[in-house]
């Protein structure tokens, strides 16, 4: 019984994206969580997933969302983020189920000075409930790890509270990732935050699943977001199989991993780090640094390559200035950002393949 038999092609929400992580953890790989900022880069998401026959996490930051929604619009009060947020939604739910895969739909890291960001898309996933009887979105992202273990505890079980009613998942990060992505900035944390303990991770479990078990736990074990050199980064892994023994333990589950765990900062990470982080329970990884250069790539070796051309309208340049060939399918749109899908696309079909996700369904 392969995926599809379990959970249909396009936008998964509630209880069809717990029998994914469940499969995921039961098969051994995790899914890749890719950030998109267009249509564009949706599409290319999707149509690698298509072509390696795997599931695909789609989600919007805060910032990639403003810029969906467009720059020319004023993001006061998180004005552009939620409609930014909104019409990336519509267009996944719109396109996912004809590449024939199963979509889980998320917003990234919302910190506190963001909540009203997270407020305007849980008011949209309520409309969308009350009419078709599912959430807008599969699932959103809460970050209060920077605020007191407490204030962000309880603050997540508030929003855990308004979601449930919908099987609106929620992932809250515990402990820090270092770095700085989309404004977040844990460049200067203290290096223990960077390594959370077990009872920490109880404590969320504790509070947040008596409610509703659609929630993850992103929990830090050295993470940074961005780029680094290797050696500066010391990522502890099987910290995350200490995590599901604590927890196992306390709650005397069946299961090796009772935790949904969430992989941040994995840009640069050794393939036997992967792996480790996949094999104690991680069902998601966040890729995001990585695609933004891929995509660049591909713009900017066709511009390269095809310099001459995009110099004027008509004429090619190195044929000299009698030349009066037009240029029109060199600077075409279609043209050169269909060079940036396409490297993306490798990428995303990289990470899939790093993660243990191909021909998973």
């Amino acid at each position: 019984m392969g995926l599809l038999d379990i959970v249909p092609a396009g936008v998964i929400t509630g209880d069809d994206v717990k029998k994914l992580f469940d499969y995921a953890q039961e098969k051994k790989f995790a899914i890749p969580a890719i950030n998109c900022t267009s249509s564009s880069t949706v599409n290319a998401a999707l149509e690698a997933a298509r072509d390696q026959k795997t599931p695909l996490i789609i989600q919007f930051s805060n910032g990639g969302a403003a810029f969906y929604a467009g720059k020319g619009i004023d993001n006061k009060d998180q004005h552009a983020s939620i409609l930014g947020s909104i019409a990336g939604a519509y267009h996944v739910r719109a396109v996912a189920k004809h590449y024939g895969v199963p979509v889980v739909l998320h917003s990234d890291h919302c910190a506190k000075e963001l909540l009203p960001w997270l407020d305007g898309m849980l008011s949209a996933d309520e409309a969308y409930f009350k009419e078709h009887g599912e959430p807008l979105f599969s699932s959103h992202m809460i970050d209060l790890s920077a605020d007191p273990k407490e204030e962000n505890i309880s603050t997540t079980k508030k929003y855990f509270e308004r979601c449930a009613p919908m099987k609106l998942w929620l992932e809250m990060e515990i402990g820090i990732t270092g770095g700085e992505e989309d404004g977040v900035n844990n460049e200067s944390a203290d290096k223990d935050a960077l390594y959370t303990p077990s009872e920490d991770v109880y404590e969320v479990y504790q509070a947040l699943s008596p409610i509703a078990p659609y929630f993850s736990i992103a929990a830090a074990f050295g993470n940074v977001h961005g780029v680094y050199k290797p050696g500066n980064v010391v990522l502890r892994p099987e910290l995350l199989e200490q995590h599901q023994k604590f927890v196992k333990d306390k709650i005397g589950s069946e299961s090796n991993h009772p935790l949904y765990l969430v992989f941040h900062g994995g840009s640069g990470s050794t393939e036997e780090e992967i792996q480790t982080a996949v094999s104690n329970g991680v069902v998601k990884m966040n890729v995001d640094t990585d695609t933004q250069y891929a995509y660049l790539a591909g713009v900017r070796d066709f511009v390269l390559e095809n310099q001459p051309r995009l110099m004027t309208q008509v004429g090619d340049q190195s044929k000299g200035p009698d030349d009066e060939s037009p240029n029109k399918k060199y600077y075409d749109p279609r043209n050169w950002i269909r060079h940036g899908e396409k490297t993306m696309y490798k990428r995303v079909q990289q990470a899939n393949s790093d993660l243990g996700n191909v021909n998973t369904l």
